[in-house]
């Protein structure tokens, strides 16, 4: 009996701490610091102190060496002041700070900024340019830019975006090599008349830069003593209370009071309702409860060793160990969610593991995607995906077969392109590949979104692995499009997608006629130290087939057969259809392929003299004047900005017809 009594009591004490409890949500969300004293809270939260609903997606920190890190493009800063009623903080860059004395322009690589989530603050910022590969022999009033010989074989030169010499400095050397863009404060409210030059450009870029972030409202929800979070499920700012998460902000006191003095109440009656059972199922509940833990305990560690989506789950310490930490040494390549590195695993098998950046609701559907995408297809053109780890896993990793020959851009125009360039006949391999791949991925339902040589890896014998399915949409036979926000990959992204934000396969389409152009020109897709009206690859291509000027754009290092040359040109009609303004007039992946196997199959048989792309049934593009000729069609320009137009808070989309307008019927 005395045991029975106190259970009951002991049951009573925690029912009645239970309702005077905190909400957990509210309770997990309490501001942290990395070390440095500056405490974190919304819109930003810590990886690994706080819950990513504690924090605005894509406004996670991470501690090191006592200093919060924020990551922008693969790039790591140092989150120095944040001010929370202006909506302001200042970042360093930390590859700057830990490379003082040897700092080189040249080791900071260009960022991108969501336009959705932040901004720089133009009052008190502005760019300034580095550019490398410069000639020595500079003009002398230029001198005073130069940084000095960083790598003893180049000569780099820094000027702020407003400096008078500019233009000369672009026009002397920005063709030269690479052009970086760093955003630096100048200080002294706004600081316009400072110069900048080879002599103080360090102390001007370690001062960092000041941003603005754009994300939901906080004040309600913390005047009302809430604590602010985002569902990451729903999408939706929640505002976190001592009760329970709220839309806005918190209820007042006295309602708080009235429930747990309900609570309490009912918990009181509860206590003596089940006193009378308590003692004889006591003993049942306690086998029970035993039971169900070491069951939940199982199914946690199968879920480390079973399948998802018909694809082996790792466990993320057997990835770590595959990339030895993921060492930075093992680097493929990184992209616009995530890091590639080379792994092997423990039986020998030689992978790819993509590791995503961010573990937040955005992320979490891009991996979800790519899995179900990569698991329903099968294609010797396509990558193949051997495992992922599990959804709760610490990180989001996707292992895939390890292709060691690198990507089409690195051999175009990347690292490998100096050792030895790729031969025509190697690019017309490529390009009959890939648009096989993108054949099979139309016939299955599925639009890639991202097709760019970067995301072509090639293995040992120059075979085609298209890759990178993180952005691929299915397109139901039953619909003409999909309308959603336009995502993608400067200078690839159909132009038509991006203006009416309707994704249809030939939006595909359009990106692997700009990967044409690329195969004969081995330049980039898109390029900021060309001049500003060739920044875009299509926009330079299209203006030099237009004036039967295609010699200006093929790569030297393919030499002068005249057979070839008739083939080239054949391939680049071919890719001017592809790039057609107007959808309807651009041809299928289908079309496509069959008049590139057309081409390969004339050119060895030494037919090419007769086979035109005119007298293959595709569409024609439209022309005012008939006499005028398939090339003078005026085409836009695939956009410099995928972002640039599009406010929503959320990319959610839809099927079917969009409203008709003036420009997108």
């Amino acid at each position: 009996m005395n045991k029975q009594t106190l259970l009951i009591f002991s049951l009573f004490i925690f029912l009645f701490n239970h309702s005077l409890c905190l909400d957990p949500k509210y309770e997990a969300c309490v501001p942290k610091d990395c070390g440095d004293g500056h405490n974190i809270t919304y819109p930003f939260y810590i990886n690994g102190l706080q819950e990513p609903e504690c924090g605005y997606p894509g406004f996670g920190l991470y501690c090191n060496n006592s200093s919060p890190i924020l990551r922008l493009s693969n790039t790591n800063f140092i989150v120095k002041e944040i001010d929370y009623k202006k909506r302001h903080f200042r970042v360093q860059n930390s590859k700057i700070l830990s490379n003082r004395t040897g700092f080189c322009p040249s080791m900071i690589k260009n960022i991108t900024l969501d336009p959705n989530r932040f901004k720089v603050d133009e009052e008190k910022t502005t760019k300034m340019l580095s550019y490398s590969n410069c000639r020595h022999n500079m003009s002398l009033d230029l001198e005073r830019y130069r940084v000095g010989s960083c790598d003893n074989k180049s000569v780099e030169y820094v000027v702020l975006e407003n400096d008078v010499n500019l233009k000369k400095l672009t026009d002397d050397c920005g063709g030269g090599g690479k052009v970086v863009e760093m955003f630096v404060d100048l200080g002294g409210g706004g600081g316009r008349s400072v110069v900048v030059d080879g002599g103080n450009y360090t102390e001007v870029v370690e001062r960092g830069f000041e941003m603005e972030w754009r994300a939901a409202e906080c004040d309600g929800c913390q005047q009302s003593g809430g604590r602010c979070g985002f569902n990451t499920t729903a999408f939706q700012f929640r505002c976190f209370c001592p009760d329970r998460p709220h839309r806005v902000s918190c209820k007042s006191a006295k309602t708080n009071t009235k429930m747990i003095i309900i609570a309490v109440l009912g918990g009181t009656v509860l206590v003596f309702a089940l006193s009378t059972t308590i003692f004889f199922i006591h003993h049942t509940f306690k086998h029970k409860a035993s039971t169900y833990f070491s069951s939940k305990d199982k199914s946690r560690e199968l879920e480390d060793t079973s399948v998802y989506f018909g694809v082996s789950v790792f466990s993320y310490a057997e990835l770590q160990d595959a990339t030895q930490h993921f060492d930075s040494s093992k680097e493929l390549g990184d992209g616009g969610f995530g890091t590639v590195y080379y792994g092997k695993l423990r039986d020998g098998r030689e992978v790819a593991v993509k590791r995503l950046y961010e573990h937040n609701y955005k992320r979490v559907q891009q991996f979800m995607n790519e899995v179900e995408i990569l698991t329903r297809l099968r294609h010797k053109n396509l990558v193949s995906l051997y495992g992922c780890t599990s959804r709760r896993s610490r990180e989001l990793l996707l292992v895939y077969e390890y292709i060691p020959n690198g990507t089409v851009a690195d051999h175009l125009h990347g690292d490998r392109a100096k050792q030895s360039p790729l031969t025509w006949q190697t690019r017309m391999k490529i390009a009959v590949e890939t648009a096989s791949a993108l054949v099979y991925l139309h016939a299955s339902e599925i639009i890639h979104r991202d097709v760019k040589t970067n995301n072509i890896l090639l293995d040992d014998n120059f075979s085609v692995k298209v890759a990178d399915f993180g952005l691929s949409r299915l397109l139901p036979n039953d619909v003409t499009h999909i309308s959603t926000a336009p995502q993608g990959t400067p200078g690839y992204v159909d132009p038509e997608y991006h203006q009416c934000y309707q994704l249809t396969y030939k939006s595909d389409v359009y990106s692997f006629g700009v990967v044409l152009i690329e195969l004969i020109s081995s330049m980039a897709a898109f390029d900021i130290s060309r001049s500003r009206d060739e920044i875009n690859l299509a926009t330079m291509a299209i203006n030099r087939i237009q004036r039967c000027a295609l010699d200006e754009i093929i790569d030297p290092a393919l030499g002068s057969n005249p057979e070839m040359k008739k083939t080239m040109a054949l391939v680049a009609e071919l890719a001017f259809r592809c790039l057609q303004s107007d959808v309807e007039m651009r041809p299928t992946m289908n079309e496509v392929l069959e008049v590139l196997k057309g081409i390969q199959v004339k050119e060895s048989d030494g037919d090419i003299e007769e086979l035109t792309v005119s007298k293959l049934e595709m569409p024609r593009p439209s022309t005012k004047n008939e006499g005028v000729g398939l090339l003078k069609e005026v085409i836009t320009a695939s956009p410099i900005s995928v972002t640039a137009k599009w406010h929503s808070i959320s990319s959610g989309s839809t099927t079917g017809n969009t409203p008709n307008t003036s420009v997108c019927n």
